[in-house]
């Protein structure tokens, strides 16, 4: 097992979409999602021991959003508001302190990134937040806009591959290059 990287207080460990829609079981499942919970919990535990911020984004959509395919758009229903489906993993240990990000809240627009439409990107250069550490779900969609987005808003921004998982595991090699081409630092891939 990895062990977990050293915080510091002016870090934020970005827990993306770990929802029940999108591990086994769920509407929109990624293979190995649950998988990946132990580890992020021991990620979190760290975080906060070392009195860094956990931040835990969400897709939270209203009933008929525009992404869904019976709006013509290209996912199953999913995350829909206040559904299980919507709720985080059930063994994700997120504390009373945990900041809880929703996205993609609007009928009419998706939003991939934790940043987008959220106000996180100034809320965390707020609390003092120079590096941002990304793991989640689904890597090759929301993980990636997220990661993507933190270095435009200019945050150093690390991505804990291994605990993350991609929706189509064959375009990861590829994404691998175009995120370090972008900024981004990638921690946990067996052949870098």
């Amino acid at each position: 097992m990895t062990r977990p990287l050293d915080y510091a207080p002016s870090d934020a460990l970005l827990v993306v979409d770990m929802q029940n829609d999108f591990c086994e079981g769920g509407a929109l499942a990624v293979t190995g999602g649950s998988a990946l919970v132990p580890a992020i919990n021991t990620e979190i535990a760290a975080a906060r021991a070392a009195g860094a911020l956990v931040v835990a984004s969400r897709d939270w959509h209203p009933v008929d959003h525009a992404s869904f395919q019976h709006r013509g758009g290209p996912w199953p229903e999913h995350c829909v508001q206040d559904t299980w489906g919507a709720a985080f993993h059930p063994e994700l240990e997120l504390s009373g302190d945990a900041i809880r990000i929703s996205k993609a809240c609007a009928f009419d627009a998706d939003a991939y990134s934790a940043f987008e439409g959220t106000g996180l990107g100034d809320y965390l250069r707020e609390r003092g937040i120079k590096r941002v550490i990304v793991c989640g779900l689904a890597l090759d969609v929301c993980v990636r806009a997220t990661v993507l987005e933190a270095v435009r808003q200019g945050f150093t921004t690390l991505l804990l591959e291994h605990l993350s998982a991609a929706v189509a595991p064959d375009s990861v090699t590829g994404m691998r290059g175009e995120l370090r081409d972008a900024g981004v630092q990638v921690q946990g891939v067996e052949s870098a």
